[in-house]
């Protein structure tokens, strides 16, 4: 029942559900708009090729959108574009067979389409395309809109493919598996994994990095299209970098066992310190639990739990290794938000090369946790054995003016070997 509500509230989140039919009304004049939203066309399939008619587009004949592909480097299908935008709440997009005319448009290029009628929304291989658009009723607008990716999991990539088709997306401490030789490169299809699920990364032979040697691990972001080879078998979410600058937090392989999910077994107080064998191994939990309740502790869908620390504390919280990895670190990662409606805190990364007598801080202090789970990447270079930890510091009593010092919760946390 838990997982219904967590799907549920990601809905709601996605803005899914809305209240209107049709999304073509003007407020401001009271009439309906000829600007179709990227959403209602997307409405209109319903498993049947459609021809577009101002009566099915309920009097609107137009659309527009940014293009968050990027046709100069190769990495798209030959004669399309992807067509976003955002509109009273949702980020929708759809894929445009243009033929010769998409290389006319770069990435971030604003444009209207001024004529959809008679256009075609139909299925290839999985995924909506618009055909039959003439390339004479395309507009540019403007150029270099700037696109932010959704932050998003595999888990939702892939059991919630619909929400985010043809959108710009980022996965986060995203490896490859298995992981890749000296000699991989990107060109081809490649399980891709965050510790939540795995979807697949897509590079076609024509994109200009397709020959870059492939990392173990990175920070992903690209296009997400669902692909299916036939219309029988169920689709299966792609992730389509667009350029080399998609691809950051580049590091090693992650450590066999990791990310540690903190699924099992249960502590349910903050003031018994205890050390609990999780997965990767024993970890150390000091005026902290692990919290279950949806909504309030921010734990990554499909799993069930994630830490939450204690509040209001004057001396610090910890998360702690109790084991070291052996070779090396040159990367860690797990995501963080503060407990329900709680004022944020502040926290910093910790590391130790003596089996825990001594540790080190490692970046900055983070005070930034809110209500939305968000994930942090640690780069570095740590040679030889090592162990972690999240200090939670000790500031006193929140005042919500010069203290913040609320719960936090804390989950997916993933170590990398040294590359």
């Amino acid at each position: 029942m838990k997982r219904i509500y967590q799907i549920l509230a990601a809905l709601l989140a996605l803005g899914t559900w809305t209240s209107c039919e049709y999304e073509n009304y003007d407020d401001q004049k009271g009439t309906l708009s000829p600007v179709i939203a990227i959403q209602d066309i997307r409405k209109l399939y319903q498993g049947q090729d459609v021809v577009l008619t101002r009566q099915n587009m309920k009097e609107a004949y137009q659309v527009r959108g940014t293009v968050i592909s990027d046709y100069a480097n190769g990495n798209v299908t030959p004669g399309t574009l992807v067509l976003q935008s955002f509109k009273k709440g949702l980020t929708k997009g759809i894929t445009l067979h243009l033929g010769d005319a998409a290389a006319n448009y770069s990435l971030g290029d604003s444009i209207l389409i001024e004529n959809l009628e008679n256009a075609v929304l139909t299925k290839v291989n999985g995924a909506l395309q618009l055909k039959g658009i003439n390339p004479g009723s395309i507009t540019k607008v403007a150029t270099n809109r700037p696109v932010i990716p959704i932050n998003v999991t595999a888990y939702l990539l892939d059991s919630l493919p619909e929400n985010y088709e043809a959108t710009l997306v980022r996965v986060y401490a995203g490896a490859i598996k298995p992981n890749p030789a000296a000699t991989d490169t990107y060109t081809g299809v490649k399980d891709l994994t965050d510790g939540t699920d795995t979807i697949e990364l897509n590079t076609e032979a024509s994109a200009t990095f397709a020959t870059t040697r492939l990392p173990a691990s990175a920070t992903f972001t690209g296009i997400a299209m669902p692909y299916a080879a036939t219309p029988e078998e169920a689709p299966k979410t792609r992730l389509w970098p667009r350029n080399l600058n998609d691809i950051v937090d580049v590091g090693g392989p992650v450590y066999e066992g990791f990310p540690e999910t903190f699924e099992g077994p249960t502590k349910t107080s903050y003031t018994s310190p205890a050390t609990l064998d999780l997965k990767t191994g024993k970890w150390r939990f000091t005026q902290a639990l692990l919290g279950p309740t949806a909504g309030r502790d921010r734990f990554s869908l499909p799993g069930l739990q994630a830490v939450r620390f204690q509040q209001n504390l004057s001396s610090s919280a910890y998360l702690q290794m109790e084991f070291n990895v052996l070779n090396g670190a040159s990367k860690v990662s797990f995501s963080y938000g503060a407990y329900y409606t709680d004022a944020s805190s502040t926290f910093r990364l910790e590391y130790s090369t003596d089996d825990g007598k001594t540790w080190k801080a490692y970046g900055p202090n983070i005070t930034d946790a809110n209500s939305v789970a968000k994930t942090i990447t640690y780069t570095m270079d740590i040679q030889g054995k090592v162990r972690f930890r999240i200090n939670k510091l000790g500031l006193g009593t929140t005042n919500n003016t010069s203290i913040n010092n609320g719960r936090l919760s804390v989950d997916d946390f993933a170590v990398y070997e040294k590359m």
